[in-house]
């Protein structure tokens, strides 16, 4: 588990391709690697990824081919920055959200504006992570524990002070770029929770219906 604080921004040193697969290999920078051995986890733009082997300046891991699909890390090139954050400890400080490291899905930078010294983003999700997403709640975008600030349909708007955007990947931001999303994980667990018995019976979609929401005592 993580909390979506970054520690340190990194770099890509070199993409290995193994068939269908990518061995990465990261510069991790200021990143303190001190207490850190093989098997350990290290989100990587939001991706929990295994270290698989320790190098003089960061840390080497595999990336599977479902990973690949369904993360922003396919699209990596030697050179660029990753926001870097080693799995929390009991005695960690608590200051994001619950983050898991398992992204699900990719949304896409659509404006970039500065008001004051802050910068607003506006993101689009796709649409069936929508329903998971509350004004004032947390996402997790490209690792990074953020607050929702306006939703407009599947569109977010999130609002980033100066520390943020020094600490990050997100200064680099712009209109079209593909980002990974988390929803909140609890949301998650709570959509499973209220199809109660019927969750044991395989169908093809587990979405809320009003039919789930009324058997759960929500509707009237």
């Amino acid at each position: 588990m993580f909390t979506g604080i970054i520690e340190a921004m990194g770099r890509v040193q070199t993409l290995s391709r193994r068939g269908q697969d990518v061995i990465l290999t990261i510069d991790s920078g200021e990143l303190d690697l001190a207490d850190v051995k093989l098997g350990d986890s290290i989100a990587t733009n939001g991706v929990c990824l295994t270290v698989v082997a320790l190098t003089a300046t960061g840390y080497s891991a595999d990336v599977s081919s479902e990973t690949l699909a369904r993360s922003s890390l396919g699209a990596l090139s030697v050179g660029d920055n990753v926001n870097l954050e080693k799995a929390m400890l009991p005695t960690t400080r608590f200051g994001g959200h619950m983050v898991s490291g398992h992204v699900d899905g990719l949304g896409e930078v659509t404006s970039v504006s500065q008001t004051g010294r802050a910068w607003e983003y506006w993101i689009a999700l796709p649409s069936d992570l929508a329903k998971y997403v509350a004004l004032k709640g947390s996402i997790t975008v490209d690792g990074i524990s953020l607050t929702v600030n306006e939703v407009n349909g599947s569109h977010i708007k999130l609002t980033i002070v100066p520390h943020t955007a020094e600490q990050t990947t997100i200064q680099h931001f712009a209109p079209g770029r593909k980002v990974n999303i988390e929803v909140d994980v609890i949301a998650r667990y709570l959509e499973r929770l209220m199809l109660g018995d019927k969750a044991a019976e395989p169908t093809q979609s587990t979405g809320i219906s009003l039919e789930t929401l009324a058997r759960s005592g929500f509707l009237k």
